[in-house]
């Protein structure tokens, strides 16, 4: 239960640093195109407006007969034209075109001014509210009395004989300007909330697929820890009852002495095999395993795990036999004390898991440019679903007479550790019913590879 809220602790603490980090990478993603998208309009505007305050100066400059003094051809360029003051225009043109037909009308406006900064006219839909105070700096950006904001240029026009007669501006409002910002604005607004919750969703569950495999990692390591507790408090479960049961007896004589001694050691030989291997299995865990580069002949190998391991079958009513499919001798370059306790590994356990009036035979081939070893038994079989798992470590397809063979589950595991080492492979086929058969795969070396590995 503990473990458990630790694990949800955690992927708490993941699902919200990922949607924290997301979340900021987000909100940093939709500033930015808000300001692309603000300067790409803002941009746009001032071309818009730098081509209308061009377009105008161009028809304008240089009509002028006199400074400060309209002519009929400004009605004719510019809308709605309306004269400040003093009414010095001349008879109205018809207004067939102007400056203004291909925009947008309703935000534009056009003032003119005499030299001296007095507003003589003003053009199109030109604010009320909008002080006529003259600023001759070429680009402007001013408010009105009601706070309203508008853009504008300011150029200068001269007469027909060069002399400057005065300006003119073009502005618009950035009321439609203000509004699209302000609909992007809303969208991220709206926007961003909605991403962050379904970002948070998603971390939570990206959060419980990263904590998987921790998650099944520490569950193996607790499955390991209690098997090693329970493989390690046997043997001392069994010499302390072995212990007390003398210490409990008033006389002991020579006999009942040697024998209790003898439970005891081996016992303790037991518990130094069980920590020797957790330590071999640790240390191929933290770094590749070191052999010494030995000419090692599988055909001597197999004969001597076969003669050596004959008493053992007949204990146990197995008949063991070997199999030299080869006539030239298979040599491999590896750690001679290693590869034997590899194939021994593989022939004991199918000589415990062998029933009495069972066979078990070791074959020894070449295929291609491989050396194989099959241990073949007829022993009970292993199921698919535990295939696997047997090379996993204290994994036991049937616990209880592992318990009685004195198996600790760590065998296969060493002999899959050692031939992955030695560059082979392990693998197994079995059938229910019908016995088992672990291959071991090794590649074979040539002389001149075996001579040039003893000399280095």
């Amino acid at each position: 239960m503990n473990q458990n809220k630790l694990f949800n602790r955690t992927r708490w603490k993941l699902a919200i640093s990922y949607a924290a980090v997301m979340g900021l990478i987000l909100s940093l993603l939709g500033f930015g195109v808000y300001r692309a998208i603000a300067h790409a309009y803002w941009v746009a505007l001032d071309r818009e407006l730098e081509s209308v305050a061009g377009t105008l100066h161009d028809s304008l400059d240089l009509e002028f007969q006199q400074p400060g003094r309209l002519e009929p051809i400004v009605n004719e360029l510019l809308p709605n034209l309306r004269v400040i003051g003093v009414n010095d225009i001349k008879k109205q043109l018809p207004r067939h075109h102007h400056i203004f037909s291909g925009i947008n009308q309703g935000y534009y406006y056009i003032r003119l001014f005499d030299y001296s900064g007095k507003l003589i006219a003003i053009a199109g839909a030109y604010p009320a509210e909008l002080p006529p105070v003259f600023n001759s700096q070429h680009c402007q950006t001013i408010t009105d009395t009601k706070g309203n904001v508008y853009h504008q240029i300011s150029v200068e026009l001269h007469t027909k004989s060069q002399q400057d007669w005065g300006y003119f501006q073009v502005g618009r409002s950035l009321q439609d300007f203000n509004d699209y910002l302000s609909t992007v604005k809303w969208v991220l607004k709206l926007g961003l909330p909605t991403a962050l919750i379904l970002v948070g969703f998603s971390s939570w569950l990206l959060a419980g697929l990263a904590m998987k495999p921790i998650y099944a990692s520490y569950r193996r390591i607790q499955q390991f820890t209690a098997d090693a507790a329970h493989e390690l408090r046997t043997p001392l479960a069994a010499s302390q009852a072995t212990v007390e049961s003398a210490l409990l007896t008033s006389q002991l004589d020579e006999k009942e002495a040697r024998e209790t001694l003898r439970t005891i050691d081996r016992q303790n030989r037991r518990l130094t095999q069980l920590v020797a291997d957790l330590l071999l299995l640790a240390r191929m865990d933290n770094q590749p395993i070191a052999y010494r580069s030995q000419l090692c002949c599988l055909n001597d190998l197999v004969s001597d795990l076969v003669e050596e391991l004959a008493a053992m079958a007949i204990a146990r009513e197995v008949a063991l036999t070997s199999e030299l499919r080869v006539h030239q001798p298979l040599t491999i370059i590896g750690d001679s004390n290693q590869l034997y306790r590899l194939v021994s590994n593989l022939i004991v356990n199918a000589i415990q898991y062998t029933s009495p009036g069972g066979k078990v035979n070791v074959i020894l081939e070449k295929s291609d440019h491989l050396v194989v070893i099959h241990v073949q038994d007829t022993g009970c079989g292993i199921a698919a679903e535990d295939q696997r798992q047997i090379f996993d470590r204290f994994y036991r397809v049937n616990s209880s007479r592992d318990r009685i063979t004195g198996g600790s589950g760590l065998g296969l595991a060493i002999a899959q550790a050692i031939a992955l080492a030695h560059g082979g492979s392990l693998t197994v086929q079995s059938k229910l019913g019908t016995g088992s058969i672990f291959t071991l795969r090794f590649r074979e070396r040539n002389a001149a590879l075996m001579n040039d590995a003893m000399n280095h």
